[in-house]
C-alpha cells in the first residue's frame, strides 16, 4: 500500500479483508483477511497505475482500493475453484 507503514498496512488490510469477506459472503479467518486485503491492494494499485497512471492516496483511498482488490481476488478464486 502506497505511503503507509507496516502496522497501518496490516490494520487496513485486515479491515479491507473483513469488509470484502462480508460483501462476497465468504468465510475466512483473520490472517486470511489480512492477506487478502494487502494482496488485493497491491494487485489493484498495480492495475490502476498501469491503466490510469496513478492510484488513490491516503488511508481512505487505500482502504477502498484494498476492499475492491480483495473482492476481485475472492471472485477470481471462486471462478477458478468453483463456488463452495
Amino acid at each position: 500500500m502506497e505511503g503507509l507503514g507496516w502496522i497501518l498496512t496490516i490494520v487496513i488490510g485486515g479491515i479491507a479483508g473483513w469488509i470484502a469477506e462480508k460483501i462476497m459472503k465468504a468465510d475466512h479467518g483473520l490472517i486470511m483477511n489480512i492477506i487478502l486485503g494487502i494482496v488485493g491492494a497491491v494487485v489493484l494499485n498495480a492495475i490502476l497505475f498501469a491503466v490510469i497512471g496513478s492510484t488513490f492516496g491516503g488511508i481512505i483511498g487505500q482502504l477502498i482500493v484494498a476492499v475492491i482488490g480483495a473482492c476481485l481476488l475472492i471472485w477470481l478464486y471462486r471462478l477458478i475453484r468453483g463456488r463452495t
